[in-house]
């Protein structure tokens, strides 16, 4: 353990529980419900509303190797080449061949996929894959229809859940064990305030770590909590340089921040062409997939050529499409053109590289077990090995699938007893809490200097004013002051007149600081061009050096800790495996 804690409230009331889900996306609900399945009292906590997670935002689909021709095999390929060689092959050939009966089941649940006049399901195609194998639904909006699903079941199913909780610190017995999560509810209900969930198994589904930047596609919730909370309970991470930045968001001007608007790369899949201004197609050549390459060649494509044309965007036309194929197949993303005043059956959208996801996260095992035992991690939070450098567009509604149900079977199996945790107290020193106002700043700081294009100069900077954030949150908890008394103020203005009070805004701003400095700490070792880590002074792809995982774990005295794996391969989570 590393001693280290948010600062907050002593829990105020407690449930006791055989697991508690941290999350209510694809992952977190599918663990959930196969562990109540198995018999176990299970606890869903969730930030916002069931139906409010990243999943629902997953226009494109889910990929699995469900059409005619098609194999495990291929999708494999496919997986691995995304993942330029960081990929943990025994991860993918687990997700591959398991991938398929999963969404079977998944439909069993009740989810509806879009089906051919045949009855067949319908799949088409996304970046980096040879073949159509993405089911969706509703046209472009199958996270939704995933979502509708799992929340109905979760209902009938009358599993507990307590919503609006925001999750602080994870709980440990006497010998260190997994004893259950803290929590703080906002609003008024049956449960307020800061509590705890008392359980020997926890399970992190909590989404990504979108909101570090400027500009994503991520939801606002997306704030890095369960990396977080693993990392001050002394669990290791791992790939967390390789953020994937999702080629086609839509543009909303140079100054937008917060959730942007994405669209679906299978729009690509179904034929539009990406142009610059001049209406010439500038993925032609470069790769032999063209507009659907492996999204970290086609982002950087992107934003080569807007470096050379000295442009904010590019465009993607899919006018050739016509008024019946935008209404029919992408209603979701036509609607979101038009509020923003573009009609893309008439023009073309403009679009630019955001955050969209974190290949790295917190490191499993293939039983999604952490390096703290007890904590188990699956979904956008994890690390299991599967994405290696970039995630294979569609992969990911698929890992939290299969890698979930998997977590289910352990903890049926192995069936931990109760135990009592260990007195908050005795967890260690609270961690000083930044001011709610360094937010900003956090996330401005990493779009320079940690965004698509990244160098040893940009990433120092970012350590630099992120350093100096973390600086004065320790120099303002020391004196007791105000934010921004006794020291300089962060970068951006950081730093306000009152008091930093613990609190919703200001927990999230500590998770996000966090989780920046990791991020930044491995990307600055890794000095060469990989998947989605892209770095402007070390072009070249070094495979001598660079085929190795970096983890990652927080020193008791607060700073990163970074060492490199021995192979491409990961370690045991646990010794004696």
């Amino acid at each position: 353990m590393t001693g280290i804690r948010l600062t907050a409230p002593a829990p105020g009331w407690a449930i006791d529980a055989d697991v508690v889900v941290v999350g209510s996306g694809v992952a977190g609900l599918t663990a959930a419900l196969r562990c109540a399945a198995a018999g176990l009292d299970t606890v869903v906590v969730t930030k916002a509303r069931l139906d409010d997670g990243s999943t629902r935002w997953a226009q494109g689909g889910i990929a699995a190797a469900l059409g005619e021709g098609d194999t495990p095999e291929q999708h494999l390929d496919d997986t691995l080449v995304a993942g330029a060689g960081l990929c943990d092959e025994e991860a993918v050939r687990t997700l591959v061949t398991e991938g398929p009966d999963a969404v079977r089941r998944l439909i069993d649940t009740g989810a509806h996929f879009d089906t051919t006049d045949g009855g067949d399901i319908a799949l088409t195609r996304e970046g980096g894959h040879h073949r159509r194998r993405i089911a969706h639904a509703g046209g472009d909006a199958t996270g939704a229809e995933i979502s509708r699903a799992l929340v109905a079941a979760v209902r009938e199913a009358a599993l507990q859940s307590i919503e609006n909780a925001l999750v602080l610190d994870l709980l440990t017995d006497a010998e260190g064990r997994t004893a259950g999560v803290s929590l703080h509810v906002m609003g008024e209900g049956q449960h307020d305030g800061v509590g705890a969930v008392r359980a020997p198994s926890v399970i992190l589904a909590t989404g990504g770590m979108g909101q570090v930047f400027s500009a994503t596609t991520n939801p606002s919730v997306s704030t890095g909590d369960g990396v977080a909370l693993a990392l001050r309970a002394g669990a290791e991470v791992s790939d967390l340089e390789f953020v994937q930045f999702h080629p086609t968001v839509l543009f909303l001007g140079a100054d937008s921040e917060g959730q942007q608007p994405l669209v679906s790369e299978a729009v690509r899949g179904e034929g539009a062409h990406l142009v610059d201004a001049d209406g010439v197609r500038f993925m032609t050549g470069q790769h032999e997939l063209a507009e659907l390459a492996p999204r970290d060649i086609v982002a950087k494509g992107i934003t080569r050529r807007m470096h050379e044309k000295g442009a904010e965007h590019m465009y993607l036309d899919a006018r050739h499409f016509g008024a019946a194929m935008w209404e029919q197949r992408f209603p979701t993303i036509l609607a979101a053109c038009r509020s923003h005043g573009i009609d893309p059956v008439t023009e073309p959208v403009p679009v630019a590289p955001a955050a969209h996801y974190a290949s790295g996260g917190v490191r499993t095992d293939l039983r999604g077990r952490t390096t703290v035992p007890g904590l188990y991690a699956c979904g956008e939070v994890a690390c299991t090995g599967v994405h290696g450098a970039n995630r294979l567009a569609s992969n990911s509604l698929l890992e939290g699938l299969v890698f979930a149900e998997r977590i289910a079977a352990d903890i049926a199996e192995t069936r931990p007893p109760r135990t009592e945790p260990a007195a908050v107290a005795d967890a260690g020193e609270p961690v000083a809490l930044p001011a709610p106002e360094a937010r900003t700043a956090i996330q401005r700081a990493m779009t320079r200097g940690a965004g698509v294009l990244r160098s040893a100069e940009s990433l120092a900077t970012a350590a630099a004013e992120l350093e100096a954030l973390h600086r004065e949150a320790a120099a303002d908890a020391e004196a007791g002051g105000p934010a921004g008394a006794g020291g300089p103020a962060g970068p951006d203005g950081a730093g306000g007149a009152k008091a930093v009070v613990p609190g919703v805004d200001a927990w999230e701003v500590a998770n996000l600081l966090l989780v920046s400095r990791v991020l930044v700490a491995a990307a600055r070792d890794r000095e060469e061009t990989r998947g989605c880590h892209w770095r402007e002074d070390r072009p070249d792809r070094d495979d001598a050096h660079g085929r190795r995982h970096l983890v990652v774990r927080i020193a008791p005295d607060r700073t990163p800790v970074v060492h490199r794996t021995e192979t491409a391969a990961f370690p045991p989570v646990r010794p004696s495996d």
